[in-house]
């Protein structure tokens, strides 16, 4: 049975002017009120001043410190390191700049000392928590804890206050299954907590803003974003990727092929002919090419409904294009091939989403018909 003591990890990247007086204070404060044998981790994410050195001096000088470099930055990998290499039975983490009060940490991990719960987290919106920082940050965590709970379901209050703690147990369950390394860890960890319907504790505490602080806002809300994508679609998601990025590469080839037609073309004809032939006699082998290599339909059958399909985005195509010349020769009526040939470009390129669209959505049809008839035969 595990020793029933504490890890309290401070994750840390540039931080060598707080670092001593704050793992000072947290030490002080363990030593002198908190009731469990506890344990101080600092993990390095990679700093590049003297974060590490006094990283070290700490874990030499103080009893129960301990310090691990990580060549790497991020929060998740920081915590998934020192919490699968910890022995303790609860593994936690706070913030180096110790925004939330100290005195929270026992009802942190009282639940988890007593079985009743398998997560705790601080809560800076739960009633009774006593929260100062500026309306920006305070408009931010309430805006992205919503998108949460319509996005994932989340029945937590607030995903990202620097301060959890979670027994070992759940957390060699669930770590394995996290992806995000960075700021996202917790998100992801407390969806996939809920999910395994493990009971999840919410503490309020008392929070003071951290004017210094060296979260980039703006790109850990975009990188949060497509966590929450992510886990809201999961294969789905990864699966539209790879059909882009393919369509992405036949476009261009067609797009290249088309140019080259529709130059030679314009030898002998007017604009209009020059583009729907050159459209024509890219669009089969687009069809073709999209039909294999994006969408997975490798069988001979239906091959030809199937360009019938191709001819409805050809359609679209033929339009716009249309459409584009013509405007072209109102504005300037002796504009060169090249510049018919960059207007086309574009005007493809539009069409492009429609023909992406509308290929999806009748392969997607094929395949439920062909799962159904399958299903009919048995």
């Amino acid at each position: 049975m595990e020793k029933q003591t504490v890890d309290i990890v401070i994750p840390v990247y540039n931080e060598e002017r707080d670092l001593v007086p704050s793992v000072r204070r947290l030490h002080a404060y363990l030593e002198a009120r908190f009731p469990f044998p506890t344990t101080i981790t600092i993990v390095d994410n990679a700093s590049t001043d003297a974060t590490w050195p006094i990283a070290e001096y700490l874990a030499a000088e103080l009893p129960n410190v301990r310090a691990i470099h990580l060549d790497a930055k991020g929060r998740g990998r920081a915590l998934r390191t020192a919490w699968l290499s910890s022995e303790a039975a609860i593994v936690a983490y706070m913030d180096v700049d110790q925004s939330t009060d100290l005195d929270a940490l026992l009802p942190l991990v009282a639940p988890l000392m007593s079985g009743h719960s398998d997560v705790a987290i601080g809560s800076r919106l739960a009633r009774g928590a006593r929260v100062r920082r500026g309306p920006k940050r305070e408009l931010i965590s309430g805006a992205y804890n919503f998108l949460l709970h319509i996005g994932l379901g989340a029945q937590f209050s607030d995903a990202q206050c620097g301060f959890k703690a979670i027994t070992a147990v759940a957390a060699r369950r669930l770590i394995p299954a996290v992806q995000d390394q960075a700021w996202f860890f917790d998100t992801e960890l407390l969806v996939l907590a809920q999910r395994a319907g493990m009971r999840i504790h919410e503490v309020p505490v008392d929070w003071t803003d951290d004017p210094d602080s060296r979260v980039d806002i703006a790109k850990t809300a975009m990188d949060d974003l497509r966590g929450i994508f992510r886990m809201r679609f999961g294969g789905v998601a990864l699966a539209l990727s790879r059909q882009v990025l393919t369509f992405a590469s036949i476009g261009i080839a067609s797009t290249i092929a088309y140019a080259i037609a529709y130059a030679l073309l314009r030898v002998f004809a007017s604009p209009a002919i020059s583009n729907v032939l050159a459209l024509i006699a890219t669009s089969v082998g687009n069809t073709a090419a999209n039909r294999r290599l994006t969408f997975g339909v490798r069988a001979r059958t239906g091959f030809w409904q199937d360009q019938l399909a191709g001819m409805g985005a050809l359609g679209v195509a033929i339009t716009m294009t249309s459409a584009a010349i013509a405007l072209l020769h109102v504005t300037a009526p002796h504009a060169s091939v090249l510049a018919e040939i960059a207007l086309l470009t574009g005007a493809n390129a539009a069409a492009t989403i429609t023909r992406f669209y509308l290929l999806r959505v009748w392969f997607e049809r094929r395949a439920r018909l062909t799962v159904s008839r399958k299903t009919a035969g048995k």
